[in-house]
């Protein structure tokens, strides 16, 4: 018990306080004239019948009388488990988050038997209450989905189910007048942070299997390099764009372009990644009135749906943007669910387009002479289009990586990006771009809270889109959610299947906050430079116990970073949870640090 209350850290402390603990528990109980534990040398007993208790046992079986037990479950789910419990100890928060979701589990398996039978009338209210609280626990979870539409397909429940959902629209429309109310736009006051999470990627049906879409950039044909680059921005700026969908998965633009590379046996890569439908583009005619020919492929079978040649010249940027993106939704998404795309809308200003993503394509390769390259061109697209969304959302993101990259970490570079991202929202607030770079702005700023906020709302209007939940897994692992965030990157990891450096980074950091050493070592190895990871690996392999590689890996860190200092980098790093940055410290320093 002192282990599990205080650590393993001074145990000669964590028993002083115990019984410290135990003395005074006793007085209290003489003053309340009542037992609730006892104690003798070695053990803690809890008096049977003294107190009532919200906890279900292991196994209690709650299928004879499902109502009954989801009043119960209810009641007890209500509020979060020891919420205010503040031990900070990692027995404690697994054991903790466990229960938690072990109720949730009961709760699930009473519900689904519950909707298996006839309802009464009297019952029906009780049963959506428990399916939408079940619902915000898991708003991912395929099965829930289905509880869910079972409990309120009843009485016109269906229809109640979607009123309540549009409410998230009123989540991401109050975010503007929220900001105009701060003199620094505190996203504290926004919504509950349970709100942000139940309102994600909502079905309105059930949906077994939602086909997957892969759009690979063109290979470089008779174009100069230049056509090449801005095609293959189109067709990721067209891919972005379906992150707004439901009812399609879309591949996202790295595992495109890596699958586009390869020149062999693509088939095995469709298969492979599931992919159902591929959207394939190249560069046709002579370089100085270019085409860019696609076609939309239905796998297997490899049957054509669709063909279509498009303009290159400059000022048609825009408008076959728009058509490509509109011709793809027609077809492709007409297939598997009627979905008007909400990314969809018209430039008016071919050359603010163009701009645009000669930017993107200095953002992609992000070295501070590139970053300078696409602020500037980024900022020209603005001149031309003052309210170019996408734009400014790009513009904040140079600010932050620019951040990252500089050395002097100064503290106007991130305001400049929470600026340009709270523009961004001010503009369009059905759009992810601003609020996706606020929580990125928002994390390095040390705001953890508003960083999970932002991007849970991010995430709710682009569900789809594997870079913002991989930004969102980020940011919770500094949260302190290590097994939330390795759900997200997970989930990103799926939309984007040759995973970058970025996802894997983020899934070992998560992994090291469970304990999970070895698969650290894993993700790390995955990498294609796992250098950047030298000082997590030298951690994971000293808590596994061997020194020699943790000895190693230090020494390499100190080559690149002599003044490298754990306790300077600990106050550096935003974290949530002191268990959490004790971790790091110890993981740190038993590598020799």
């Amino acid at each position: 018990m002192a282990r599990f209350l205080w650590g393993d850290g001074d145990l000669a402390n964590s028993l002083t306080n115990l019984r410290k603990l135990v003395s005074r528990i006793k007085s209290r109980q003489s003053e309340l004239n009542t037992e609730f534990l006892t104690f003798d040398d070695t053990d803690i007993y809890l008096v049977t019948g003294s107190l009532k208790s919200d906890i279900f046992p292991a196994g209690a079986d709650t299928s004879k009388d499902p109502i009954k037990s989801l009043a119960r479950l209810i009641e007890a789910l209500q509020s979060k488990f020891m919420e205010r419990a503040n031990c900070q100890t990692r027995a404690f928060i697994d054991w903790r988050e466990g229960e938690r979701k072990r109720h949730f589990a009961i709760l699930k398996e009473t519900l689904d038997a519950a909707v298996k039978l006839p309802i009464a009338t009297g019952d029906v209210a009780l049963i959506k209450e428990a399916a939408l609280l079940l619902f915000e626990a898991e708003p991912q979870d395929i099965a829930t989905h289905r509880i869910l539409l079972k409990a309120f397909d009843a009485e016109g429940g269906l229809e109640q189910l979607k009123r309540i959902f549009t409410q998230r629209k009123d989540l991401a429309s109050s975010w503007p007048a929220l900001l105009r109310a701060s003199s620094r736009s505190s996203i504290s006051a926004a919504a509950p942070h349970s709100t942000a999470i139940s309102e994600q990627d909502i079905p309105l049906r059930t949906i077994s299997r939602i086909p997957r879409l892969a759009l690979l950039p063109p290979a470089s044909g008779n174009t100069d390099d230049m056509a090449t680059m801005l095609a293959s921005s189109l067709i990721e700026d067209i891919t972005l764009g379906f992150g707004a969908l439901h009812s399609l998965r879309v591949i996202a633009p790295y595992s495109a372009a890596q699958i586009a590379r390869q020149s062999g046996d693509q088939t095995t890569l469709f298969e492979r990644y599931d992919i159902n439908y591929v959207l394939e583009s190249r560069l046709i005619g002579p370089k100085e009135d270019p085409t860019l020919f696609t076609q939309l492929i239905s796998l297997p079978g490899g049957k054509i749906l669709w063909a279509k040649h498009f303009s290159f010249a400059k000022p048609d940027l825009a408008r076959y943007k728009r058509e490509i993106s509109q011709e793809i939704v027609r077809i492709s998404v007409a297939k598997v669910e009627h979905h008007e795309l909400a990314r969809i809308y018209f430039e008016p200003s071919p050359v603010a387009y163009h701009r645009y993503l000669v930017g993107l394509q200095y953002l992609d390769r992000p070295t501070l002479p590139n970053l300078t390259h696409a602020r500037k061109e980024l900022k020209a697209a603005l001149r031309h289009s003052a309210d170019f969304v996408p734009a400014v959302g790009s513009l904040a993101r140079t600010y932050s990586k620019e951040w990252r990259l500089t050395p002097r970490r100064e503290h106007q570079l991130l305001k400049s990006a929470e600026d340009f991202a709270e523009r961004a929202i001010s503009l369009r607030n059905d759009l992810s771009d601003g609020y996706r770079e606020l929580g990125v702005a928002k994390l390095f700023l040390g705001s953890i809270d508003s960083s999970v906020e932002a991007l849970e709302i991010a995430e709710t209007l682009s569900p789809h889109n594997a870079d913002i939940i991989a930004d969102h897994a980020d940011t919770l692992v500094h949260f302190s959610r290590p097994g939330l965030a390795l759900e997200k990157i997970q989930r990103a990891m799926d939309l984007n299947p040759i995973n970058p450096d970025v996802y894997l980074w983020i899934a070992a950091r998560a992994n090291y906050a469970l304990n999970q050493f070895q698969t650290v070592l894993d993700y790390i190895g995955r990498m294609i430079d796992p250098r950047q990871a030298d000082g997590l690996a030298a951690a994971s392999w000293a808590m596994l116990g061997n020194q020699d590689e943790a000895r190693a890996l230090v020494r390499r860190v100190r080559e690149n970073n002599p003044a490298f200092d754990v306790d300077e980098w600990l106050s550096l790093v935003p974290v949530k949870e002191r268990w959490h940055k004790d971790l790091y410290r110890e993981g740190l320093k038993k590598a020799g640090f």
